[in-house]
């Protein structure tokens, strides 16, 4: 499980992709997410706006990611 910090009181699913290094820009976000199966918290997702907070699980292919917060909301 990798973990993935944030100091907001959430990241949107689009950024989260950016910001884990599995995309680099927000075009190639949605086009990864439309062509992959994302799992948040058990559930498909499709929505690249989906809001990601603290203890989410976030499951793309055999890869899962943890949202930690650090409490510092900007």
């Amino acid at each position: 499980m990798k973990n993935i910090n944030i100091t907001t009181e959430y990241i949107k699913l689009d950024q989260f992709l950016k910001l884990s290094g599995i995309t680099g820009t927000g075009g190639e976000s949605r086009v990864f997410i439309s062509e992959n199966e994302i799992y948040v918290n058990g559930e498909l997702e499709k929505r690249r706006g989906r809001k990601l907070r603290q203890d989410d699980l976030i499951k793309i292919g055999g890869e899962i990611y943890k949202i930690n917060s650090s409490g510092e909301i900007e």
